[in-house]
């Protein structure tokens, strides 16, 4: 079951009595007052910086959006009322490349494999017909997942560091190429990348409508970028393990296996006294 789904196809699955669970993943410091002014009927909210991580004291210990323990998401899961049965479909407001994105890795890697992103996102949904509304549907909280370990790979900064040296091993940064090569940086204090890393920039992902390349596409793109190194081999990272999440499903669309996901990203390695390429941008500069 392929992990992206068209508006249009959401349009219809939402018509069907099947067990559908709606998420909006909708970000940024506007985004709850959004979703209770208008959100798609029958969605729930989950909010990036409180559901989908869990904030320690410091960035340079897993970066600006650590993984929350598989125990903590299970409660968000049900929360939502995901049940092993349940038809999970998520949307944000930035095609897929923000939270969406790292929703669906994160109910994937709890073993549950009908999770799926909209195409086009939010938009795309409501230009397809999608009713909204400013109701909130009351759900039942069912108690299926009781996980205690991610089921998807992830790689620590240790695993990082050794797999950029390594000429068998690929380190992806799929930032905006100006913060790869250190000319500006918005959100980290320091500028640059991963030495030896490559630059893969999830919006190659994309068509110029901002829709998903397809399926064939994205596995000729993939499999000219990975120069045949094995999924085990390959290390996926963006700024803080979210937009990384949308290259790995432009992965999976195209029927590859994952990647490990460097969660803590650019910003724990440009916290934790590692050696850093790039011109070295402070925050804030182009």
């Amino acid at each position: 079951m392929k992990p992206i789904i068209s508006a249009e196809d959401l349009a219809v699955l939402l018509k069907e009595p099947a067990q559908v669970v709606l998420v909006d993943a909708r970000s940024g410091p506007d985004a709850i007052d959004n979703f209770q002014k208008e959100h798609l009927q029958g969605a729930h909210y989950v909010d990036l910086e409180n559901d989908l991580a869990h904030k320690n004291f410091s960035a340079a210990q897993g970066g600006r959006h650590p993984l929350p323990s598989p125990k903590e998401f299970s409660r968000i899961m049900n929360r939502l009322g995901i049940t092993p049965s349940s038809r999970v479909v998520v949307y944000d407001d930035k095609n897929g490349a923000n939270a969406a994105a790292r929703f669906w890795w994160m109910v994937r890697a709890m073993g549950h494999e009908q999770v799926h992103v909209v195409d086009g996102g939010y938009a795309a949904a409501k230009a397809a017909g999608v009713p909204t509304t400013q109701e909130v549907e009351k759900v039942e909280c069912p108690h299926f997942f009781t996980n205690s370990e991610w089921q998807l790979p992830t790689a620590n900064l240790e695993e990082v560091a050794h797999a950029a040296q390594h000429p068998d091993y690929m380190v992806i940064d799929v930032r905006e190429p100006a913060r790869y090569r250190g000319e500006v940086e918005p959100i980290d204090e320091v500028a640059g990348h991963i030495p030896g890393a490559v630059n893969y920039p999830f919006q190659d992902n994309l068509d110029s409508q901002g829709k998903f390349l397809p399926e064939e596409e994205l596995k000729t793109k993939y499999t000219k970028d990975l120069q045949g190194k094995p999924a085990n081999h390959v290390m996926v990272h963006c700024g803080s393990g979210v937009t990384a999440c949308h290259t790995l499903l432009g992965m999976a669309q195209a029927g590859l296996d994952l990647p490990k996901l460097y969660v803590g990203s650019w910003s724990e390695w440009s916290r934790s006294g590692q050696p850093m390429a790039g011109l070295g941008a402070t925050k804030q500069s182009s």
